[in-house]
């Protein structure tokens, strides 16, 4: 029985594979070296030396296989250590007797260099990635916000509507393009790089169903809708990303997304000035997913909107405070970031509004309530105005309620006062967690200088059948555009929790 002894090094942008050959019946070492560097792969023998690079070193010993009759061994994963069940002795009393030569000869600074990434090579972590991406737009009058990333090589920049209530990525596409909203040159155009229908990220786009197709060779085709009845078709396609690090470093991973060529916009709406939509739900098609799948960042990501308007939206749990986060469960086992059960405070006081369940959707404009919800909110602030200098005014279409003052109004801090804070108190067992909505937050001020509620009845606009979104017995709420501006949000997927902290949204975390 031969052995193969594979051992991991990295140097920078480097990464070489040692694949070490012992044989139980000769006393010299062969070494098959692999190097990935510089975008190739070279292969070079060596005889055994501890390989340096600026004092220190990248040894990992990360499996033992064995293969006999010159076959290759199978399903090697590093972190594992497989032995082979015909392991003898003497082949065990030369390895131990490496390590102790190992132990004698190796300066101990390297040994414990050593020693600590073999650790963590049987204790696999991900790697400590987080990526950051400004945030352009505002919650009035455009009514989204926005975010841009580079694809393709060279790398084009493409905006996207950020949602976190859908899973695919996709981007208007030139392949010619039906229905789409921007200029030729702004769209993507595919070269050859179209998904085959019998790959696996084309069944991650359709699970839990299976992709229909006659022919396993043929283009992976995708169809999404949305609730304000806009939709996009197209093909999925792959391609790479210039993705940012904290530090300034960047990645560039290969990934798929949806190339539309055939979009449907609400006719209500004004087509979005977006290129596409970034979906951020907890499906298998989706960036984060990706992104987590090829181990380059933890399932955790969030965004904080300024009330300026921009913010920052982030991938990895880097930015997070260590301390002064809220957290409550996330309930839902859709893909849809579900909480509760909630109630609703006003002015701290009770509402009688208990067991709500709320969906935080980044792709909403507004905040969105069902209508038994809704109708109690309007009521408490209605009764709360009374005697106060704001009247009701009908002629404002801008939102359905707006309030006028005794003179054009500026800026929502005029008439904060006069208004009183929301409170949604999520109870996690024995424990509370509030998220305070102060009027700033679910208030703006239209473009006549009135005071508009910027919460809506969901039932109004077809919300009020659908489960995954609200419906009779539950609330569909906005997480970033109206209730969290000025608060850092957080989705740990890993933990199945949904956190909030106030923060300075208008710097980018370092």
């Amino acid at each position: 029985c031969n052995y193969l002894l594979f051992e991991l090094w990295w140097f920078g942008s480097e990464v070489v594979v040692v694949v070490t050959v012992v044989s139980a019946n000769v006393d010299v070492l062969s070494f098959m070296t692999f190097s990935y560097g510089a975008n190739k792969m070279t292969r070079r023998d060596e005889k055994f030396k501890l390989w340096t690079k600026s004092g220190s070193t990248g040894l990992s010993l990360s499996s033992l296989a064995c293969f006999e009759n010159g076959g290759f061994p199978v399903g090697l994963e590093a972190s594992w250590l497989l032995l082979c069940k015909k392991v003898r002795q003497k082949m065990i009393l030369r390895l131990s007797l490496l390590l102790i030569l190992l132990l004698i000869i190796v300066p101990q600074s390297i040994q414990g260099s050593i020693f600590k990434t073999f650790s963590n090579t049987l204790s696999p972590k991900y790697p400590p990635y987080s990526f950051v991406f400004p945030l352009s737009g505002n919650v009035f009058p455009l009514g989204y916000y926005s975010v841009s990333l580079q694809i393709g090589n060279p790398p084009k920049d493409f905006t996207f509507d950020v949602d976190t209530g859908s899973d695919l990525t996709w981007v208007q596409c030139d392949a010619p393009c039906s229905g789409c909203t921007v200029r030729t040159e702004l769209q993507y155009k595919p070269k050859s790089n179209t998904v085959p229908c019998s790959d696996s990220i084309c069944s991650a786009l359709h699970w839990p169903q299976k992709p229909e197709c006659l022919n396993p060779k043929e283009q992976c085709d995708y169809e999404v809708e949305y609730a304000d009845q806009g939709s996009s078709m197209g093909a999925l396609v792959v391609d790479q990303f210039s993705l940012k690090l904290l530090d300034g470093s960047s990645f560039v991973p290969r990934l798929a997304f949806g190339c539309g060529y055939d979009q449907h916009f609400p006719s209500a709406h004004l087509p979005p000035a977006t290129v596409g939509v970034l979906g951020l739900g907890k499906g298998k098609i989706s960036i984060l997913t990706q992104l987590v799948s090829a181990r380059l960042t933890r399932n955790v990501f969030g965004h904080c909107l300024s009330s300026k308007g921009g913010g920052y939206l982030f991938f990895g749990d880097n930015v997070i405070p260590s301390t002064g986060v809220s957290w409550t469960t996330l309930v839902s086992p859709n893909n849809h970031y579900t909480t509760g059960p909630a109630e609703l405070l006003y002015n701290g006081k009770a509402t009688g509004l208990n067991g709500l369940k709320l969906i935080f959707d980044s792709g909403s404009t507004y905040t969105y309530f069902n209508r038994k919800t809704y109708q109690a909110i309007v009521n408490l602030i209605g009764n709360n105005l009374k005697g106060k200098p704001v009247k009701d005014v009908k002629d404002d279409k801008t939102l359905a309620i707006c309030w006028k003052g005794a003179k054009p109004l500026k800026s929502v801090l005029e008439v904060k006062n006069l208004f009183k804070t929301l409170t949604i108190n999520f109870k996690n067992g024995r424990t509370n967690s509030q998220l305070q909505i102060p009027p700033e937050s679910y208030l703006i001020v239209s473009k006549t200088g009135n005071v508009c509620l910027g919460i809506l009845n969901g039932s109004e606009v077809g919300l009020q059948d659908s489960n995954v979104i609200g419906g009779e017995e539950g609330t569909t709420i906005n997480n970033n555009i109206y209730l969290c501006k000025g608060v850092m949000v957080v989705y740990d997927n890993e933990k199945q929790q949904l956190g909030w902290v106030s923060a300075d949204c208008d710097k980018l975390p370092k």
